[in-house]
């Protein structure tokens, strides 16, 4: 009787062994097939890759735009933009409006080419839907027999950053926009950084770095998150970006160290401020102008 019951026991610890065996064998084996599956990485706290200035086709206004920040975006002054568009001061601009960058009046649909972006999330794209462009008119004893299928591509012109008299240099009135550690420098290519980068404390303050009227205020370019652009002059705009919120209004007027917004880390994955100049339209190195310290 003792002989069958040390049996049975040995075959139930058999069992058990089997079953544990089993068990760890789908545990493992689950662990290797999840362990294929390798997340993707997404780097967004690299450096906004500057635009070309367009200058081809229009630019159709949607709501939240500015002329600033039209031409913030595709690379211009936004006096020539307004004077090639006939757009006079105070530069009120109106959604479903056209935005010339070619110099064209507005014509058929047919013969434009539209730049539309499609969202101001960090993951979205800018998509350019290109037409042929007018041409000369055929004469009547050459007609077209066979319709344009080709799309040219935009004409984009890429320019140097701005140089800087050094008479304008010289000129006081800058103050950093921020405390903290410089993160990220100039790019003096115009390829890669067009302004500084400063690391600091989420929700601390993010000064104006000189006296100046807020000209954009918002959420609305990409790569930027939330972004206050302030006008100076009629040569020189300033821009901060990736802010957690944006403490003032388009068309206030701003004293230089006025808390203007609290950084943050929209459109990036650090809390940063990205702090640009720009002199008449083009990005230069804004530690020309900051004090040293």
């Amino acid at each position: 009787m003792g002989h069958t019951i040390n049996q049975q026991r040995r075959g139930f610890s058999s069992v058990k062994l089997l079953v544990i065996a089993l068990a760890a064998g789908s545990l493992l084996s689950g662990c290797s097939s999840t362990s294929t599956n390798s997340a993707r990485v997404v780097d967004r706290n690299a450096p906004v890759a500057k635009r070309p200035v367009t200058t081809s086709g229009q630019y159709v206004v949607r709501p939240g735009d500015t002329l600033y920040s039209i031409a913030f975006r595709y690379g211009w002054d936004y006096k020539a933009l307004a004077a090639r568009n006939g757009i006079a001061a105070p530069y009120t601009i109106r959604p479903g409006q056209a935005i010339r960058f070619d110099g064209r009046t507005s014509g058929p649909a047919s013969a434009t080419t539209t730049v539309v972006t499609t969202s101001s999330s960090p993951s979205s794209k800018t998509t350019i839907t290109t037409r042929p462009a007018g041409t000369p008119a055929k004469p009547a004893t050459a007609p077209v027999t066979t319709p344009v299928t080709s799309t040219p591509a935009p004409v984009v012109t890429t320019t140097a950053p701005a140089q800087v008299p050094a008479a304008e240099r010289a000129v006081g009135g800058w103050a950093w926009p921020a405390t903290g550690v410089l993160i990220g420098k100039f790019a003096s290519n115009g390829s890669l950084n067009k302004g500084i980068d400063i690391a600091g404390d989420l929700g601390q303050p993010v000064f104006a770095a000189s006296d100046g009227s807020v000209v954009y205020a918002g959420s609305g370019l990409r790569g930027y998150g939330e972004l206050v652009i302030i006008k100076h002059s009629d040569t020189y705009v300033s821009a901060y970006g990736h802010n957690r919120r944006l403490l003032v209004r388009e068309g206030q007027q701003v004293k230089v160290g006025q808390t203007i917004a609290e950084m943050g880390s929209t459109g990036t994955d650090r809390v940063k401020l990205h702090f640009e100049i720009r002199r008449q339209g083009k990005p230069v190195d804004p530690l020309q102008f900051l004090p040293r310290r």
